[in-house]
């Protein structure tokens, strides 16, 4: 199953971060776990061992998780947040009218807010790929996954600051 590798937008601090995590769960993560699975397996029959079971199913998302972060760094374009120009692009935040509401988000990678309690939409998503390309004051509408036809108007662009 082949997929095209999607190139991801990242800051250097988000890069860092995500490199500095790769790194942690590739060598002290993997110890950690497997001494927990040792431990737990020598308790006695795995079968009914619910602590073995949790620690083998804890290390299958941390093996998930370096497979993810090793995809997106090696498929990442690293780089300043674009300077706004009033133009809906990856890497800035907007703010919108969706179906009558006013909401602030980022276009991008959950990976570029870090910790920011900002919202966050793909340009992949279905409200990312109809509004990028966008200039302030313009409207469109999406269909969301429930079928409904979705409108949007652009009322702000702004350049990340990493907040």
């Amino acid at each position: 199953m082949a997929q095209d590798a999607t190139v991801t937008w990242l800051t250097q601090e988000a890069y860092d971060r995500l490199a500095a995590e790769l790194e942690h769960l590739s060598t002290h993560g993997r110890e950690e776990i497997a001494k927990r699975i040792e431990s737990a397996r020598e308790e006695g029959d795995l079968k009914e061992n619910g602590g073995y079971h949790a620690a083998k199913d804890e290390q299958g998302k941390q093996e998930a998780r370096i497979r993810q972060l090793k995809e997106l760094l090696r498929n990442s374009e690293v780089g300043e947040a674009p300077q706004s120009s009033g133009v809906v692009e990856t890497g800035t935040v907007i703010t919108a009218v969706i179906a009558g509401d006013e909401e602030t988000f980022l276009i991008g990678s959950r990976e570029i807010a870090g910790d920011s309690e900002l919202d966050v939409w793909s340009e992949q998503s279905p409200l990312g790929a109809a509004i990028l390309g966008l200039k302030i004051g313009e409207k469109t509408s999406y269909i969301a996954p429930n079928g409904r036809e979705i409108p949007v108007e652009i009322t702000g662009v702004a350049t990340w600051g990493g907040e």
